[in-house]
């Protein structure tokens, strides 16, 4: 198909500058050149026979199949959650023959015929040796529900199950519901009746709360704990790494706000304990 090309051609541009920017020398050692890429792309082809661009196509058909067939799950898809699927399109910047065609997978997931399990399971064996894919995969579906209906009503069943079938156990799950709350849940999060003063100081030990569980380490943890879990979260979420692993680069915004949210932690913590 000739959008996945395009999908798959754009550079990474928007790394540079602003607090990404800044964070450049700390990924130095987790980048994957050009040439480091393409090897690591064409060793995982030849792990399953399956090329990075078909990956990337399938990735992205089941990412919009699936957020369809969710969204339909209690009968009837409502405003929020078509708003909710188009802001992804709009956050992953597609052009319109990318959003017709992730529009016409949405559809195709809202029909009853459509076998979610099917689905999920095959992207999980094309992504068999690559566990981070899947952990995307499962943060949009994630994303898109808590903006559409805070988990509520089937969907969260049908996303536990899904994340089971992912391998993504209860605690991790819950894990990363709590992290995608942070940066997508915060709508439906109304204002406390408390004063001011007693307000910030209320908001500055959740942000901080909040930063330890974006970085999976304690807040009990020593300076080195929490430098080595910074690093390996950058890791994890790098664009890069998940490019040469499949990722459509029109999904690649994804990674890039994981990362950001990644860094204002790493910062915030950083400013609090004065580690340089």
């Amino acid at each position: 198909m000739k959008w996945i090309g395009k999908a798959l051609g754009g550079g990474l541009g928007l790394l540079a500058g602003g607090p990404l920017g800044a964070a450049l020398g700390v990924l130095v050692g987790h980048q994957i050149d050009e040439q480091g890429a393409s090897a690591a792309a064409r060793k995982a082809s030849m792990d399953t026979g399956i090329s990075a661009a078909e990956i990337g196509a399938r990735f992205f058909r089941a990412t919009f199949q699936v957020m369809g067939h969710v969204a339909k799950a209690d009968g009837r898809v409502s405003e929020r959650e078509i708003a909710a699927a188009r802001s992804v399109m709009d956050d992953f910047r597609l052009d319109a023959e990318q959003i017709a065609a992730a529009i016409a997978c949405f559809n195709t997931g809202k029909q009853s015929d459509f076998d979610m399990t099917l689905a999920v399971m095959a992207l999980r064996r094309t992504c068999a040796n690559r566990p981070d894919l899947l952990h995307v995969f499962l943060e949009i579906q994630l994303r898109v529900a808590i903006v559409a209906t805070d988990l509520r009503g089937p969907e969260r069943g049908i996303l536990t199950r899904m994340a089971t079938m992912l391998g993504v156990g209860g605690m991790e799950f819950a894990h990363l519901e709590s992290v995608l709350r942070l940066r997508y849940g915060s709508a439906r999060r109304g204002a406390g009746g408390a004063g001011a003063g007693s307000g910030r100081n209320a908001s500055s030990a959740n942000d901080i709360a909040q930063a330890y569980e974006v970085l999976e380490v304690a807040s009990s943890a020593s300076d080195v704990e929490i430098s080595k879990a910074y690093r390996r979260q950058l890791s994890r979420h790098h664009p890069d790494k998940l490019k040469s692993n499949g990722l459509p680069e029109s999904m690649m915004e994804h990674a890039k706000q994981r990362t950001q949210q990644i860094i204002e932690a790493w910062d915030l913590i950083r400013e609090r304990r004065g580690i340089k």
